[in-house]
């Protein structure tokens, strides 16, 4: 097999087992999700899955990492929607937290992801969302819309509490009394940091 092709399979592979390992781990979560189910429901090989992603965690993690850089997507459009730096940093945080009512995103990113792979703060894709934060933080200060507060600091809060929100949302056994909730306190939090206070 030439090399070409030989990459383009294995990327093909790769792709197939996040694709199965997605719906599996939404539908059944993590533990219950069977690596041997999974890869013959794509015609693989226990060894394609270890060759790919080390093991059954490493695959999560990748999985986790799809599905939380897509709700990043989705929270910026959200922002991007409003056409004001200020309403689309709120937008983008409450979308965020909305997202914990999604079946799929409650189950492997919020509910099993912290459980398996441990403290969000410290994954990849949080990490990225955390950089567009400060970015969006840095513009509000310089414009004057924020007091001119730690960059780092304000940063690390906003984008702290909005993914706690959404992690308290996902675990509530009320998710969506709770997502009002927290909502309204992410942005009244939030709203502590404007350089001039509305009435």
């Amino acid at each position: 097999m030439a090399p070409k092709r030989r990459i383009e399979m294995m990327e093909e592979n790769r792709v197939r087992l996040i694709s199965a390992a997605r719906k599996a781990f939404a539908e059944k979560g993590f533990a219950a999700a069977s690596m041997d189910e999974l890869t013959a429901d794509v015609g693989l090989t226990r060894g394609a899955l270890y060759h790919n992603f080390g093991d059954k965690r490493g695959l999560l993690a990748t999985v986790v990492a799809q599905v939380d850089g897509e709700m990043a997507r989705r929270a910026q459009e959200a922002g991007a929607a409003t056409g004001n730096d200020w309403e689309g940093m709120l937008a983008e945080g409450a979308a965020y937290i909305e997202m914990a009512l999604d079946p799929e995103v409650q189950r492997i990113v919020l509910l099993d992801g912290p459980a398996f792979l441990g403290d969000p703060s410290q994954w990849p894709s949080q990490n990225a969302c955390l950089q567009m934060t400060k970015q969006a933080v840095a513009r509000l200060i310089a414009t004057g819309i924020l007091k001119p507060v730690d960059v780092d600091a304000a940063a690390r809060l906003l984008h702290g509490a909005a993914l706690n929100a959404a992690l308290w949302v996902a675990a509530s056994d009320e998710p969506r009394s709770a997502l009002p909730k927290a909502v309204e306190a992410f942005q009244l939090m939030a709203a502590g940091l404007l350089a001039k206070q509305t009435g």
